[in-house]
């Protein structure tokens, strides 16, 4: 298998879209506690900033997606990029709480573009049998973008306090000029842009079972995803009590499992294929649960986090790939990150119910995340065996299955 040198470039450049993206976002997560502070509020008031961050998500989805449809991978990246840099800058200057939220709800309108266009161009791009790596690499992008704001909060935020966190956030600016330089427009858009397509609401009524399943399929996964993350650094210093480098190297350690995790199953699904991957993945979590929210020691909470990461982004690893492949070649800009954010969309209640289970429970958030990680661990792993399996197909060609194919009915694409 032989790599291009622009094939390399389109790799790099939407994996670090997709890091910096979950930097930019994962930075507020470490500074809930300072941000109640300092507007003399909950922090489960506080929260609400993130489920609507998590909430708009699927407008940009739609809005980004359906430009990259129209008007190419490579540009629309570009314009994407740069309005959540800029975004994440102005939330630094938020005056009070309403103000903050409010931007974070627009930032939520342009982190949800990035996945689905930078996916798109990606699996459009690379060799065939290469996508499975690719894929847990693009998604081990997220874990990565939070991995580096862990190192951000535990080496600046004693230096530059909560809002110089959000003014790092405008870094990742500085990717589109990368793009710009080295990355090409997709071969398969360019072949498929001379070629009539339906409408979007065409393209979905045709394809409805699909995108209702799919849509409950990454419910599941984003609530997998945020209900083991989200709060994970309040519960690190709230229940614990644990000093804020204590917290960095904890979270840093959960994050290097959930690059583990996703590299290893996303390329153990060229070998077993992508449902059996994540089948696998979501059920791996069950008897981590003990050590990852019931531990007294820094050193377990980190064991535990560890492998509670490779479980749920070694899942996600192969979702990149899996929803590529499963999309309606016309709509695939949109149609992956669509249902992946209305997925986000229907789970961003998570963080603040779970702030909510702990405050009942008497600031329990360890009860609070053990309940949603193994609620969701068990849904997905039956969810996954009715979804449709084409492993290999030529995206520039189509699929290979016919529209009326029903979910659950797998179809191994040629190899």
């Amino acid at each position: 298998m032989t790599w291009t040198r622009e094939q390399i470039h389109v790799t790099a450049a939407s994996y670090l879209g997709w890091t910096l993206d979950a930097f930019d976002f994962f930075l507020m997560v470490f500074i809930l506690k300072d941000i109640a502070s300092a507007f003399h509020t909950p922090i489960e008031s506080v929260a609400l900033a993130i489920t609507l961050t998590l909430a708009m998500r699927p407008v940009g989805a739609l809005i980004f997606g359906r430009l990259a449809d129209r008007y190419g991978r490579r540009p629309t990246m570009m314009i994407n990029i740069l309005c959540y840099a800029v975004l994440e800058l102005l939330s630094g200057f938020s005056p009070n709480l309403a103000t903050l939220i409010v931007l974070r709800a627009l930032f939520g309108i342009a982190m949800g573009g990035e996945w689905g266009v930078g996916s798109a161009l990606t699996m459009e791009t690379v060799p065939a049998r290469a996508r499975g790596f690719v894929s847990g690499l693009l998604q081990a992008g997220y874990p990565t973008g939070f991995l580096l704001a862990s190192l951000v909060f535990g080496l600046l935020y004693e230096h530059i306090g909560w809002r110089g966190m959000f003014f790092v956030g405008i870094a990742p600016a500085l990717l589109v000029v990368y793009v710009r330089s080295h990355v090409p427009e997709s071969p398969a858009w360019k072949r498929m842009a001379t070629q009539p397509r339906p409408s979007l609401w065409a393209g979905l009524r045709q394809q409805w079972k699909l995108a209702v399943y799919a849509i409950v399929l990454m419910t599941a996964f984003n609530f997998f995803s945020h209900g083991t993350q989200d709060l994970y650094p309040t519960f690190l210093r709230v229940q614990h009590g644990f000093d804020a480098h204590t917290v960095a190297w904890v979270t840093v350690v959960l994050n290097i499992g959930a690059i583990v995790g996703g590299l290893a199953c996303g390329t153990l699904s060229e070998r077993i294929g992508r449902r059996w991957a994540i089948f696998g993945a979501a059920l791996f979590a069950l008897p981590v649960i003990p050590l990852w929210a019931y531990s007294h020691t820094a050193a377990g909470l980190a064991a535990g986090a560890f492998l509670m990461q490779i479980a749920v982004q070694g899942a996600w690893g192969v979702i990149p790939v899996h929803l590529n492949e499963i999309s309606p070649p016309e709509l695939r800009a949109t149609f992956p990150g669509l249902v992946y954010q209305l997925g986000n969309l229907l789970a961003s209640v998570n963080a603040t119910m779970q702030a909510g289970i702990a405050t009942a429970h008497g600031n329990d958030y360890g009860f609070a995340m053990a309940v949603v990680a193994g609620t969701v661990a068990v849904v997905i792993a039956g969810l996954i065996l009715f979804s449709r399996e084409h492993r290999g197909v030529d995206m520039a060609a189509g699929m290979v299955a016919a529209p009326s194919q029903p979910v659950g009915a797998p179809v191994l694409a040629h190899r």
